[in-house]
């Protein structure tokens, strides 16, 4: 896509699928960052004209360079003006490792600190302090200093750090600062390559002939050629049409590597730094998340409930406001659970780190971890957040899962979602956790994993069973003459999704808890029993019915009522056509094959034709005609009954 600037003959880098890191200078402007990459790689990363006017690095900048090893890493020049502190953050994300840069000539500024602060509440571990400018001193300066720098070290993530003195200018020191970065990444381990691929983008540009270009380091998955992938949080997305890394084209990027993707049905307008190009379908963007905050120790202000502030997660940046859950006010050095809610949306995950700024003037103030990245919005101080927050922060996998399980059935991608976990962590996890039934699959095993498929807690599962068991009892104490309540009733009764109920039924029948019956469900034990006195009139009425079969009487002639008249039909004892009306089974059934045999001597039937067949009432006529309509028996066309698409049906019976 591009030309490489790196001088002739160089290195032709890493071989495919070799472990990448990325190293990120830190420090004080005119410290000498930009210089010493420019010594050590043999590329400007200063890209920008203003920057050459003005002497000072004002964006990112990147590099690359060739270990003694044969390793090659990634470097991103970092900016090291207050007033571009914002751009530093931009790119310091998805750093494995630091070149912390101070001058040997001036020792720890200002910048020096914030951004050691930066990258202590960012995580990072691994850093070479480079003294820079050591010509400009003597041995016993540059040795004070260095302890000054030790000292300043101390209670940060990179106390210990080794620290090599250099001169960009004269050369001194370049061999042992290459040394001293390979033993680092010895250190280092490898980038897991089993989870979906994050790229946040830190520069988007356009190439003639190809098209949109955007830059970033590659996390957590691989980038291939002819891969589809979204923009968030638009939505908007692209396929890869190119990519490189360190100048060179490549057919895949892996995880912890500077990366150039060239895609596809985007423009330069569609893409801006900030944005997080994915894998669809698995990364929601969100207005919130909840947090684990930590203050800077140092820092002059302390920060209150519902302060705004300027959040930095990975290369984007927004305003946000804090909500303190568990306390009114973190000091310095304090940490605290809050749930930051922020005015552009960003696509968060568990674990990821962030920053946050005072807006005016403009400080590092702290950072911190998100915790959920789709949280429910909390009323503060309640002991039971607090609890879920601490279980989620701990980061126990199967915890995680049940956690984000909830007490509810939840469709694998909800669920995955919900634990924050990699994709390969949780899917090992998950099987576990089914292995030894703490979670209980509602699907066949062949589709236990997949998509859509619905999870329940064991204990979960035992409540709803229960909960429907509950159900039918009461049911069946209030309507004793019905065989059983309609599924549907009990399924919105339950609330639950139509799939996932069926399989808890199907669970419930295979434990004898239920009798699934189709469109009607029922308690094993559960018969229609009339009392002596209801059976004695029945038995009457059905007997009328029987000597009636073409114009059979009423429930109301014996005294039936309707959950009388409803029982003989559910039971089979008697079909009922209509209300107040019911038929012999027997009777009925001649009536249908008759009905049958006149429309295909005739071709149809009227209403008039069926009540001289049967000798009955216009009454009996129609409301038979219409109960064979419904079942498709007959179908009416205009004034007259032809035959239906189940008639075969019926005349095999």
């Amino acid at each position: 896509m591009t030309r490489s600037s790196k001088p002739a003959g160089s290195s032709p880098g890493s071989p495919t699928g070799a472990p990448s890191w990325v190293i990120g200078t830190a420090g004080h402007v005119d410290h000498g960052k930009s210089t010493l990459v420019r010594a050590l790689t043999g590329i400007d990363p200063d890209r920008l004209q203003e920057e050459h006017e003005r002497e000072m690095t004002i964006d990112l900048g990147f590099a690359w360079l060739d270990l003694p090893s044969g390793r090659r890493v990634s470097i991103i020049d970092v900016p090291g003006h207050e007033r571009f502190i914002k751009n530093m953050l931009a790119g310091v994300g998805g750093i494995d490792a630091a070149l912390l840069v101070i001058a040997a000539d001036e020792g720890p500024m200002p910048q020096t600190v914030e951004h050691l602060a930066i990258l202590d509440l960012l995580g990072v571990e691994h850093a070479v302090v480079v003294l820079t400018k050591t010509d400009l001193v003597d041995a016993d300066w540059r040795d004070l200093v260095a302890e000054e720098v030790r000292e300043r070290l101390l209670g940060s993530t990179l106390a210990g750090s080794p620290i090599v003195p250099v001169s960009a200018t004269s050369g001194d020191g370049l061999r042992e600062l290459k040394t001293a970065i390979d033993q680092l990444l010895n250190t280092l381990p490898a980038h897991a390559e089993a989870g979906r691929p994050r790229l946040p983008v830190d520069r988007v540009f356009t190439i003639s002939g190809f098209g949109t270009v955007v830059t970033g380091t590659l996390l957590d998955g691989t980038l291939q050629l002819g891969q589809e992938l979204v923009l968030l949080p638009d939505g908007r997305t692209g396929r890869v049409r190119g990519l490189q890394s360190h100048g060179q084209s490549v057919e895949m990027a892996h995880p912890g590597a500077r990366t150039a993707v060239n895609l596809t049905n985007l423009t330069v307008d569609d893409v801006a730094r900030g944005d997080l190009l994915t894998e669809p379908g698995w990364l929601e963007p969100t207005r919130l998340f909840d947090a684990r905050l930590r203050m800077v120790a140092d820092s002059p202000v302390s920060l209150r409930h519902g302060d705004s502030v300027d959040l930095f997660l990975g290369a984007a940046e927004t305003p946000a406001r804090v909500a303190l859950l568990d306390q009114d006010r973190l000091e310095p050095g304090q940490e605290g659970w809050a749930q930051l809610r922020f005015e552009h949306s960003l696509a968060p995950i568990h674990g990821e780190r962030f920053i946050i700024r005072r807006p005016s003037p403009s400080l590092t103030i702290g950072g911190g971890v998100v915790i959920d990245p789709h949280p429910p919005r909390h009323r503060r101080f309640r002991p039971e957040t607090i609890r879920a927050l601490e279980v989620r922060a701990k980061g126990d996998p199967a915890e995680l899962i049940m956690q984000g399980l909830g007490h509810d059935p939840a469709q694998l991608r909800e669920l995955e979602k919900n634990s924050g976990l990699p994709e390969t962590m949780f899917h090992q996890t998950l099987r576990e956790l089914i292995d030894r039934r703490s979670i209980v699959a509602l699907q066949p095993d062949a589709d236990a994993l997949k998509p859509g498929s619905y999870l329940v807690s064991e204990g979960t599962l035992v409540d709803r069973i229960d909960e429907i068991g509950a159900l039918l009892d009461d049911y069946h104490r209030r309507f004793p003459l019905r065989s059983g309540m309609t599924r549907e009733e009990i399924r919105q009764r339950t609330g639950l999704p139509a799939r996932a109920f069926d399989a808890i039924v199907s669970i419930a029948g295979r434990d004898s808890v239920l009798v699934d019956e189709g469109e009607m469900l029922r308690r094993p034990r559960h018969e229609v029993r009339f009392s002596a006195e209801q059976q004695d009139r029945v038995d009457r009425f059905a007997a009328a019915v029987r000597a009636a079969p073409h114009a059979p009487p009423s429930p109301a002639e014996f005294d039936i009522g309707a959950e009388e008249a409803m029982a003989l039909a559910e039971t089979g004892r008697l079909i009922r056509v209509a209300d107040g009306i019911l038929f012999d089974p027997a009777a009925f059934e001649a009536i249908e094959r008759r009905v049958l045999e006149i429309i295909g001597q005739e071709g149809s039937i009227t209403l008039a034709r069926f009540r001289d067949e049967f000798g009955s009432s216009r009454k009996y006529a129609q409301a038979v005609l219409e109960y064979l309509d419904d079942r498709r028996i007959t179908r009416r066309s205009g004034d007259l009954r032809v035959r239906g698409i189940a008639a075969g049906q019926a005349e095999r019976r």
